[in-house]
């Protein structure tokens, strides 16, 4: 599996988002860049191209600026800040993966770790710390289904986490498509600098299609990728943002 996607440094979209949770039913759309192992930005746009709202966290601080109250939130690149906002009922190291059709993995021993073929796909069964455990489950690409087990690329098809019998999330993709590495970054007035991609020429597979659900928290998202590429550029500060003038700044903490 991390051969497969071992090109890929991290993902740039553009996205829809379809969510349902205590809200309600929400609809939009978002940029996003995701580089791992856990830096995230995510713009979320109106139908009329407008900017709403930007997170940001760069593995140490998080940001949030809701343009339409007028408010900006900063606190620790913590998960449950991450969640709170971004309302995805993962941590942004697994969000980073799962967004570049990784399964992220949690920690084990070789003892604690089976695989097995089931159902037409590979399961993986993880026994992790906390009373927390996992299931992969994997297929070979088309082209590879004849290939020795150890020469397949393959696919992540579905993720459970869970944790003292509740099920933490439940992770499922599909509609897969290879994708390209994105262009160097141009100043189209050519005062700075050109940056390149973030990592190697790639084309690696990605999902499309991501639906994630939690039964502990009773969210459920999807996100339908419309475009997506390999390594994109990082401009300097794209994980961070400062306060604009004519907002009120709050300090977001988690229990």
């Amino acid at each position: 599996m991390r051969a497969t996607l071992a090109c890929s440094r991290g993902v740039r979209g553009d996205s829809k988002v379809d969510y349902f949770g205590e809200q309600g039913r929400v609809r939009g759309s978002t940029l996003f860049v995701a580089s791992r192992p856990d830096r995230i930005r995510f713009d979320v746009m109106s139908p009329f191209g407008v900017n709403l709202s930007t997170l940001t966290s760069d593995g140490k601080d998080f940001a949030l600026l809701d343009v339409g109250a007028k408010a900006f939130y900063r606190g620790a690149s913590s998960e449950c800040n991450v969640r709170r906002f971004l309302h995805v009922p993962v941590p942004p190291f697994a969000l980073v993966n799962l967004l570049a059709g990784e399964a992220p993995v949690l920690a084990h021993g070789p003892s604690e770790a089976l695989i097995d073929w089931d159902s037409g796909s590979y399961r993986i069964r993880i026994a992790s710390r906390h009373d927390a455990s996992q299931e992969i489950r994997l297929e070979p690409t088309p082209d590879d289904w004849n290939k020795a087990y150890g020469e397949q690329r393959l696919r992540v098809l579905e993720v459970r986490v869970r944790q003292r019998g509740v099920e933490l999330y439940r992770a499922t993709m599909g509609d897969f498509e290879p994708a390209k590495t994105a262009p160097p970054s141009v100043d189209p007035d050519g005062i700075d600098p050109d940056v390149p991609p973030s990592g190697p020429a790639c084309t690696a597979e990605i999902p499309r299609r991501i639906h994630v659900v939690s039964e502990a928290s009773g969210e459920d998202v999807l996100i339908e990728h419309r475009e997506v590429h390999h390594n994109p550029p990082l401009q300097p500060n794209l994980f961070k943002q400062d306060a604009p003038g004519g907002v009120k700044i709050r300090t977001t903490s988690c229990p």
